[in-house]
């Protein structure tokens, strides 16, 4: 109840484009829920989109296997048309995640799926999809952050070549790219979820070292100070709005727990100046280039 409360004031804060996932909990059940909530309470439907993601085990991917996927991913949204469908796959050598693409193609066609997008995928096998099987992409939900930078090394070029966005998760590496972390010392003691857990151990220890995140996080914060006193976070966000191809970032929230509403807003009335960029990637380039190509760390062990 909590929940549906909280996702209320960020549709009422013009806050509507929300991200789910057919492994992401009752993620789903909670928007349909909130659907059914909303037209009761304001006689209307809601002015959101839901974007989902199918996320199979690889193997063999037969048109029945794919429509049932579709189909409980519409029913737990509670929604005739999914308004952008997400696929992952584990393993490249297997290559089964060429005819169910070509089956969500068709289940598009049909109207169950307004857009087809990708996540994790890296830019080749983006390209064989695109160029070779003619899949209409319009997207792909990659890690992009100041520290993780891949996504410029060839993603970028080949989607703006093709009109493919970039949904970028990990902007602010599970919460640790804000002012919260800014002087602390140890950051040991703080590392309470998963996720920052993994940008602690991974993303941030590749980069660099927690010193040289401090000197970042002190030049955010300088920056921040320029525009008014802006968060480290809202920095963070813009910087990676304004790379190329970026329609958007996905921002975690942890509804009933914690609420940013206010802040989040804030980035869209940041302009970063050259003078902030120049700042910022000058700290940046003093650690290392995160290696390979977007998703690699998902398919390590295959």
């Amino acid at each position: 109840a909590k929940a549906i409360a909280e996702m209320f004031k960020y549709v009422d804060a013009g806050l509507t484009t929300w991200d789910a996932a057919d492994h992401y909990g009752p993620a789903e059940l909670i928007t349909r829920e909130f659907r059914k909530q909303y037209r009761q309470l304001r006689g209307q439907e809601p002015p959101i989109q839901v974007f989902t993601k199918y996320v199979p085990r690889p193997g063999d991917m037969p048109y029945e296997l794919i429509e049932a996927a579709v189909d409980s991913r519409l029913n737990r949204l509670g929604v005739q048309q999914i308004d952008l469908l997400q696929f992952h796959w584990w393993d490249y050598s297997n290559t089964q995640y060429i005819e169910a693409m070509k089956h969500m193609k068709t289940l598009k066609e049909k109207g169950k799926i307004r857009n087809l997008a990708l996540t994790n995928f890296d830019t080749d096998h983006m390209r064989e999809l695109v160029e070779t099987y003619h899949i209409p992409l319009v997207s792909n939900q990659v890690q992009f952050s100041l520290l993780d930078r891949r996504p410029l090394n060839k993603m970028t070029h080949f989607a703006a070549k093709h009109d493919i966005k970039l949904l970028a998760y990990g902007v602010l590496c599970g919460g640790l790219l804000t002012d919260k972390y800014l002087g602390v010392r140890d950051p040991s003691d703080t590392i309470d979820t998963a996720s920052k857990q993994k940008y602690w151990y991974g993303t941030i220890n590749e980069w660099g070292d927690w010193d040289l995140f401090q000197k970042l996080l002190k030049t955010l914060r300088n920056v921040g100070d320029r525009h008014g006193g802006v968060s480290i976070a809202n920095v963070a966000q813009r910087y990676i709005l304004d790379q190329p191809q970026v329609a958007g970032v996905i921002i975690g929230a942890r509804l009933s727990r914690a609420t940013h509403i206010d802040d989040n807003l804030r980035v869209y009335n940041l302009k970063l100046q050259p003078k902030d960029f120049e700042e910022i990637d000058a700290v940046l380039n003093q650690g290392r280039m995160l290696r390979g190509d977007c998703g690699d760390e998902y398919r390590r062990y295959y």
